[in-house]
């Protein structure tokens, strides 16, 4: 377990040591009941629901004009929103 921790960059006291080893040895038990039902004739999910495509089909629609999306900005400049430079001096 303490290995683990070094990989991790954490450290470990000696009762996390002993606490984290047990529920290590329950996580390790648990995979291994999955393994024993994991059959190849069952195909692997990512979810047990069958997920549909929610999006609505791209359609061109009237724009709104540079006045428009301009109107409630906080702060603007030669017609662009204007906001503070995120970037430092090296980029």
């Amino acid at each position: 377990m303490r290995h683990l921790g070094v990989l991790a960059r954490i450290q470990l006291n000696d009762e996390e040591v002993q606490s984290l080893t047990g529920q290590l040895d329950a996580i390790v038990d648990n995979i291994a009941k999955v393994s024993e039902v994991a059959t190849p004739d069952v195909a692997a999910t990512s979810h047990p629901i069958p997920l549909e495509n929610v999006f609505r089909p791209d359609a061109v629609q009237q724009q709104l004009t540079r006045e428009q999306v301009l109107q409630n900005a906080p702060d603007q400049a030669d017609g662009r929103f204007r906001v503070t430079a995120i970037l430092g001096e090296e980029q």
